[in-house]
């Protein structure tokens, strides 16, 4: 069982940024895969970004490629997301998910995670 807790959204002006952690619990955070997701009011929920078990791939949506980064620290057991550049289409609220896996390939689909946390509210203004 991994419980995740997510913090750090907040309300910015376009071209800000913002640091999304991503806290998790249990002992074996080293062996799960990692992803973010956001969900707009009336969307579905989508894909941002993964990354793996050690860190050393990572995979990114092309609406965010090149602004957003992935990482995280194993010793801390956190996952982060950096948002640069951010626009007021990035306004959603954002989910850190996991699923315990040690491959190289990096899950992008929502239904491919198992934990979930509660999410923490992005507002980009214009």
């Amino acid at each position: 069982q991994v419980q995740l807790v997510e913090s750090g959204g907040g309300l910015v002006q376009a071209g800000g940024s913002l640091r999304l952690s991503c806290a998790a619990s249990g002992r074996t955070f080293s062996s799960y895969a990692m992803g973010w997701f956001r969900q707009a009011p009336g969307r579905e929920r989508g894909f941002v970004a993964a990354i793996t078990y050690s860190g050393s791939g990572t995979s990114y949506a092309d609406s965010v490629k090149g602004r957003f980064t992935i990482s995280r620290d194993n010793a801390k057991n956190t996952v982060y997301l950096k948002m640069d550049r951010l626009k007021p289409e990035d306004t959603a609220v954002y989910y850190c998910a996991a699923v315990r896996s040690l491959s190289s390939l990096l899950p992008g689909n929502r239904d491919d995670y198992v934990y979930w946390g509660q999410g923490t509210q992005v507002t980009v203004s214009s």
